[in-house]
């Protein structure tokens, strides 16, 4: 599909690359111990950290399956997002301080604190398989809509996203990550208002028809009231479900809590998150409406590329949003529609890479490792850490080219630990200086039962009440375990 490319969209590309690598490296100079390196010397401003965490929680992935959801369906995913936004504000104001009572490096040392070390290995334990698999697989499907666009094959995209992020990643940490995806965050928000501007002046009638067409389509309902535990989303699923998968997500999920520790102060956590939640909704509206004036433009003009089949993991409407950046945008501006899609990946990886080496670092080699190390062994380990969970990245990545069974669970995973690590947190904030057996018990418990329930009930429980469930599930057990263990205390 090169065909499509003209020299200059290339030259925005390698501009794009170059550059992005370039401000990585230059915000990340200077770093010598694993605070500089894990929580940015906590020099980094609020609204830096607020535009770095929408950056890490949007994959390119997002950018593509939102406006396919409405292509394909409708704006009923909105309703999910009203849930993203009440989690924000609740941890702001609860949860915040207690990241702040001392130096931490990861949410699981506030389950060391209350259950003593076991607990914490086994919550950042989850979070390393968990997110590797995730990171992986995000990595993967955003390749194959970029192997049409770029023509390139699957392998050399995904050692294009992880290399080029694991550059600025390995040499500047978390500072240098959070500077990168403040930029890719104003590039991939950019492509899409920009989209939503430019479709309407394709479409005979412009904004007005439209949105006539649009909403005559059914592509801008957004409002089910309906009560289901299954698909389609409903305001129920929106409200309670996408409330606790962000309480999981943004608070005891070290991919998004390690840039709120990279704050200077419980006010400034505050306030990234509080950002967070005032650019969530309106980011998703405008990708909903992108994919809804795409079917709109789509009933007049035939694809100039024919939607090639659904893959593992991505369906074929996922293709709609880059055939038309190929097709129908005009050079250069194609470059960075296209530069969108890249920052949007590579944002995704570097933030994977620097908390999965946070976690393998701190919440269990420092804790492991006998003697007195430095400093600068730890900033060596880090390095290294980074470098193999690239490793780890680039091979489930490939992987899921074949493997369905990898996919499909790697999706899931995430919804399978997250009950478990919420629950976990909100016991290590009311249980204090406790024996870790019930946690324990507890969280093992969820993961058990959201696995059965997400082979067995598959098509019967949709992935929004994944993590209340787990969170019930660890919690009632825990209390039972307690309840038969007697007050035995946590061991020093």
């Amino acid at each position: 599909m090169t065909q499509y490319f003209g020299t200059a969209d290339w030259i925005v590309i390698v501009i794009y690359l170059l550059g992005i690598i370039a401000l990585g490296v230059y915000f990340g100079r200077d770093q010598k111990n694993t605070r500089d390196y894990f929580l940015g010397s906590k020099n980094i401003p609020w609204w830096g950290i607020g535009f770095s965490i929408i950056a890490a929680e949007t994959s390119a992935l997002t950018i593509i399956a939102v406006p396919a959801a409405a292509y394909g369906k409708d704006s009923t995913y909105i309703q999910m997002v009203i849930g993203y936004v009440i989690a924000r504000v609740v941890l702001a104001i609860v949860m915040v301080p207690h990241y702040f009572k001392g130096e931490i490096y990861s949410p699981y040392q506030l389950f060391a604190d209350a259950f003593g070390d076991s607990a914490r290995k086994l919550s950042g334990f989850f979070f390393l398989v968990s997110e590797t698999l995730a990171a992986g697989v995000r990595v993967y499907v955003a390749c194959i809509p970029l192997k049409l666009m770029l023509g390139i094959d699957i392998l050399p995209a995904i050692l294009l996203f992880i290399i080029l992020s694991l550059v600025y990643t390995y040499v500047g940490g978390v500072k240098a990550v959070v500077w990168t995806d403040a930029v890719q965050f104003g590039l991939f928000l950019a492509g899409g208002l920009y989209t939503l501007f430019y479709i309407p002046t394709l479409i005979p009638g412009g904004w007005e028809q439209a949105l006539t067409e649009a909403k005559a389509g059914g592509k801008l309902h957004w409002f089910n009231p309906e009560f289901s535990l299954a698909a389609p989303f409903n305001i129920w699923m929106g409200v309670i479900g996408g409330t606790f998968v962000t309480m999981s997500s943004h608070g005891a999920e070290q991919l998004i809590v390690q840039r709120v520790l990279a704050c200077r102060n419980v006010a400034e956590g505050r306030k990234a998150l509080i950002l967070t939640a005032l650019l969530i909704l309106p980011l998703f509206v405008v990708f909903l409406l992108v994919g809804a004036l795409l079917w709109v433009y789509y009933q007049h003009q035939p694809f100039a590329i024919p939607l090639p089949e659904a893959k593992p993991g991505i369906a074929a409407y996922d293709f709609v949003y880059p055939i038309f950046m190929l097709t129908a945008v005009p050079p250069v501006l194609k470059g960075f529609l296209i530069v969108a899609i890249l920052s949007a990946a590579m944002s995704s990886v570097s933030s994977a890479l620097t908390s999965l080496a946070s976690v393998s670092t701190m919440d269990f080699a420092k804790q492991l490792m006998p003697g007195n190390r430095s400093d600068e062994y730890f900033l060596k380990f880090s390095k290294l850490s980074t470098i193999f969970w690239a490793a780890a990245l680039i091979y489930v990545a490939y992987l899921s080219r074949q493997v369905d069974f990898v996919l499909n669970a790697a999706f899931k995973l995430r919804g399978l630990t997250s009950g478990a690590l919420l629950g976990g947190l909100i016991l290590a904030l009311s249980w204090r200086k406790q024996s870790p057996l019930p946690v324990i018990f507890g969280m093992v418990a969820s993961l058990g039962v959201m696995i059965v329930l997400s082979v067995v009930w598959s098509k019967e429980l949709f992935w929004p009440w994944y993590t209340l469930i787990g969170t019930m599930v660890t919690i009632g057990v825990a209390f039972v375990v307690k309840l038969f263990q007697g007050d035995a205390k946590a061991a020093p």
